[in-house]
């Protein structure tokens, strides 16, 4: 087996990026399918002027679930305007059902995340979901994006939870990464783990850090200031190229395996993803210092520290028991840690990380 590594084809990010869309539809030969989520098509489009600039761009709303019906549709559309590449602008479920349905139709797909929620804007993989949102599985794309065009102005007018959201996917990146390297498991794009994707990886949890308060600071008044670029960097590039190229583990497997529950679909990917980075703690045995490190953190920019912080109050283990039946189900990342992994495993350290988490939150109240 090689070691692999992939990058999207071109990554553009600052205020006003977006002004460079019709740029890159010509580059691409025009005629183009934009499929944009309701909020775009609804509160930044008609402010951008994009509409008059890119008239061969026929803009379509997003049916708001990536799953195979709308990628139906989708693809219909494709083939009826006979489009050259396809742009999804919006959050993570529009982009992805835009990577999946470019790559079926075999055109370049262009990626225009209005949020810096999740990092699925480089990747060349997409999660399908079920039309009721239950998790269904991984979708890999032949190719990474044509481009990642990230205008910041547009993710710091977003609600601040988004960004937030954003970091606790990224903060999974450097634990399975560092998983992946210590079992010697395979990456999301068939190798094993480079130096590249190892260093961006641990670049963005060194980022999220150092900067993840301040940024979130400047966010809730939709300022757009260093510490956020930084941020909106870590959470889309160095996220999407470090788990990608390193790999996932168990912090992902919770996530989907929390999908299974019914009370957890009102919150965010990365908000599930951040208390299964918690639940890789208590199973990997972290020591006391990376541990408190990663509560504080998540205390500090307002990430689940509890199953309660995830709609879960008062569950019960057998209630519970589905989503840690789901996280080690045999097509789960799951297995890239050491050791088995099991439901019981699974389920004890969900718990123990929700136990820790609540002793957290009363230790920080106690606090003169």
């Amino acid at each position: 087996m090689f070691n692999q590594a992939v990058f999207p084809g071109k990554y553009i990010q600052g205020a006003g990026a977006l002004q460079e869309l019709p740029a890159l539809s010509r580059s691409l030969g025009g005629s183009g399918l934009l499929l944009a989520s309701p909020t775009v098509r609804r509160k930044i489009l008609p402010g951008s002027g994009l509409e008059a600039r890119c008239a061969d761009l026929h803009i379509e709303e997003f049916g708001g679930e990536c799953c195979e019906e709308e990628l139906s549709r989708v693809a219909e559309l494709v083939s009826t305007r006979q489009a050259r590449f396809l742009a999804g602008m919006g959050g993570g479920k529009t982009i992805d059902t835009a990577k999946i349905a470019a790559d079926r139709a075999n055109i370049p797909v262009l990626v225009i995340p209005s949020i810096a929620s999740t990092d699925a804007p480089c990747s060349g993989c997409a999660v399908l979901y079920r039309r009721d949102g239950v998790f269904e599985r991984v979708f890999y794309q032949k190719a990474n994006p044509f481009a990642v065009l990230v205008d910041s102005a547009v993710i710091a007018a977003a609600p601040v939870r988004f960004l937030v959201a954003g970091m606790g996917d990224a903060l999974a990146t450097w634990f399975e990464a560092r998983s992946c390297q210590q079992s010697q498991s395979v990456n999301e794009c068939g190798g094993r783990c480079t130096l590249a994707g190892a260093a961006l990886a641990k670049l963005c949890y060194d980022t999220l850090l150092e900067y993840g308060w301040v940024a979130k600071l400047a966010a809730e008044k939709h300022l757009v200031t260093p510490a956020l670029e930084k941020i909106i960097e870590a959470n889309i590039l160095l996220s999407g190229i470090g788990f990608e190229s390193a790999g996932l583990a168990a912090a992902h497997a919770v996530h989907n395996g929390l999908t299974a529950l019914n009370q957890t679909h009102a919150f965010y990917h990365g908000e599930k993803v951040a208390f299964g980075v918690l639940t890789g703690l208590q199973l990997t045995g972290a020591g006391q210092p990376e541990t408190a490190a990663v509560y504080d953190f998540c205390q500090q920019v307002g990430l689940p520290l509890t199953l309660a912080d995830l709609g879960l109050a008062e569950v019960s283990r057998q209630q519970l028991l589905p989503a840690a039946e789901l996280a080690c189900a045999p097509e789960q990342p799951i297995s890239h840690e050491g050791g088995e992994m099991t439901p019981a495993r699974v389920l004890d350290a969900m718990l123990a990380a929700d136990a820790l988490g609540a002793a957290w939150k009363a230790a920080a109240k106690a606090r003169p």
